[in-house]
């Protein structure tokens, strides 16, 4: 078995235009100063990073990585959660989506797409010249809007959805492939890969491409009273990133999981900052260790009430205080008999082994 590493940080929640938010050296130093270890970056944060220098100079990339670390961080990922957004828009949030872009496609949605790939590609080329080996985004949709079978869906309309989705991102999985990168799509509402069937009808359309991979979190399926720990046991085998980000879901009479439109911290379902919510983290971390995960636990601080730098701050210890050193040993060994195989074939009454 494996120990997880961390705690990490995704700084996407964090960066701003006062320090230390607003430069990656003053944002590396504060997030090393809360307790974490690494950083997950959004690769479209140009002040944190400058992503076309990234995907062509391993120079770069290296002094860049060699400043956190001097300040007390590894670099975990890169995140295109925005531009992978942007491969896949339906024309109903075409204009609510235009200002994830460059200012110069916005207002059109080809020049918005090629783009967005482009970005995409060059996370994935930078992820390389980094020493990394994952790389989570967003699938982007085209049949979200259709999410509730009223009116009734025409006879393979999500069919062609998914036909879409998948045309359009396995050459950023080949990609993926030339780079040895594994894209790790975040399952979440609003993305039509937002649970386990819909990844398995993407990764079908993509023939089980081996970079089409997920990022856990459990915070998106308390909010759809999915089962996040059976979800594990399904899908460990292709989850290769974790976001630590809790999330509570309380029913009442007036709304349930649709929300009535009502903003954050009025929904029935929320999310919360670490160890404030409904998370089972012990369960998570558990199977986590169970299955040999092999990379970080990443806060990602999300929440309806708390302030984000007390939320970062306690994340950071939340999280060392779930991590699983595991076991070299097991803890019967104590008692080991010292047995073989002859000694298995008497105990069986099987007589002499041999």
């Amino acid at each position: 078995m494996k120990t997880i590493k961390g705690p990490a940080l995704f700084l996407a929640q964090f960066v701003g235009d006062e320090a230390p938010f607003n430069s990656w050296d003053s944002i590396t130093k504060w997030a090393a100063d809360c307790g974490y270890e690494g950083v997950q970056v959004p690769a479209g944060a140009d002040c944190l990073i400058d992503l076309d220098l990234a995907s062509t100079s391993k120079d770069y990339c290296d002094e860049w990585k060699g400043q956190a670390a001097q300040n007390g961080v590894a670099v975990t990922e890169l995140s295109t959660h925005l531009e992978g957004q942007l491969v896949a828009v339906h024309p109903a949030y075409d204009e609510a989506f235009d200002g994830f872009a460059a200012p110069e496609v916005r207002g059109n949605p080809k020049a918005r797409q090629e783009w967005a790939v482009g970005q995409v590609k060059k996370a994935l080329t930078a992820s390389r010249l980094m020493g990394l080996t994952d790389h989570v985004s967003f699938s982007g949709s085209l049949a979200w809007p259709y999410i509730y079978p009223w009116p009734q869906r025409p006879a393979g309309l999500v069919e062609t959805a998914f036909d879409e989705l998948a045309a359009r991102w396995r050459p950023l999985l080949d990609h993926a492939e030339d780079e040895g990168i594994n894209v790790c799509y975040e399952i979440h509402p609003g993305e039509d890969l937002h649970d386990g069937i819909t990844f398995e009808m993407f990764l079908e359309r993509v023939d089980n491409h081996a970079r089409c991979n997920m990022l856990f979190d459990p915070s998106h399926y308390v909010l759809q009273c999915l089962d996040y720990l059976d979800h594990i046991d399904i899908y460990h085998e292709r989850i290769k990133m974790f976001h630590v980000k809790d999330a509570e879901f309380r029913p009442t009479g007036r709304q349930g999981v649709y929300g009535g439109y009502q903003s954050w911290v009025d929904r029935a379902g929320r999310f919360r900052s670490l160890g404030d919510g409904q998370v089972d983290f012990k369960g998570i971390f558990a199977k986590m260790a169970a299955y040999d995960f092999t990379g970080w636990a990443v806060v990602e601080w999300e929440c309806a009430l708390k302030h984000p730098e007390d939320g970062a701050r306690e994340g950071a210890q939340f999280v060392k205080d779930h991590i699983i050193r595991v076991t070299e040993r097991a803890f019967d060994d104590f008692a080991d008999g010292g047995t073989d195989d002859a000694a298995n074939a008497r105990m069986l009454g099987l007589g002499d082994a041999s």
